[in-house]
């Protein structure tokens, strides 16, 4: 006989029943419940869709912030993740400059990708989250989380709302990380800025089904031409792990220290 058990008679709130910490898969109930419960921070990841080389998938920043902020609001135990925000300024769209010369690649507008910030944190208020976090995966537009942020701020005042922008986020990617390659005896030039070797192992800790092997001799000899900034051939998901564990625990760090800051 099959024994319904409720989540009632263990003491759960409703909306644990999905198990799941993104906004996207639970129902509106449940979002209801969670910040009863003051599950009352939302993380807003944003990525991007951009050319990675021959051998990344345009999604590369969309996927890697989604998996990265479900393990933060996860050890945060307090957070729940929107739907990521994957159309960011990318550059000039005609004539096409920087990663808009590459087939696949979106850019908006910065006024416009502003205001899509803008009004998804008011949304998230308005339903009664308090701590409105923004991540993001890519260099293009942290100047633009950060004046997203204080814009809020400073129409928030005298409220329980606040806005953050995290930059531990994205500098754990591009300080921390770095380094521990280094130390693990890897050069600068395999390294990269762009679609190298720590990108790309970032990617195939997350999900390598993204990453083409066989197109990274292509990747390293054309260099900037095929749309990388470095040597992705030493890439690895080990590697890659080294810099999820790095992000994770220094966004944590940095948005427990943000919320304290303000009681």
């Amino acid at each position: 006989m099959l024994l319904i058990v409720s989540l009632a008679a263990f003491g759960l709130p409703a909306w644990a029943g999905s198990g799941s910490v993104y906004l996207e898969e639970l129902t509106w109930t449940e979002v209801r419940d969670a910040i009863r419960a003051n599950r009352t921070t939302i993380l807003i990841p944003v990525g991007g869709t951009e050319q990675n080389g021959p051998h990344m998938a345009l999604g590369k920043h969309n996927v890697r912030v989604k998996a990265l902020a479900g393990r933060i609001a996860a050890s945060l135990g307090t957070a729940l993740v929107a739907p990521v925000v994957a159309y960011v300024p990318e550059g000039v769209v005609s004539p096409p400059a920087g990663h808009m010369r590459f087939a696949g690649t979106i850019s908006v507008p910065e006024d416009v990708f502003r205001s899509v910030l803008d009004a998804a944190a008011r949304s998230f208020k308005q339903h009664g989250f308090v701590d409105v976090v923004l991540i993001g995966d890519s260099g293009n537009y942290q100047a633009q989380l950060k004046a997203v942020a204080a814009r809020l701020n400073r129409d928030w005042a005298g409220t329980r709302a606040r806005a953050h922008y995290v930059e531990d986020y994205y500098r754990a990617a591009q300080v921390g990380y770095v380094q521990a390659l280094r130390a693990k005896g890897l050069s600068e030039a395999q390294i990269g800025k762009h679609a190298g070797t720590a990108d790309t192992s970032l990617l195939m800790a997350i999900d390598a089904a993204l990453v083409r092997p066989e197109q990274m001799a292509a990747a390293a000899s054309e260099g900037t031409a095929g749309g990388a900034t470095g040597d992705p051939r030493a890439s690895s998901a080990a590697l890659g792990e080294i810099g999820v564990e790095l992000i994770v625990a220094q966004t944590v760090v940095a948005i427990r220290s943000a919320q304290n800051s303000r009681r």
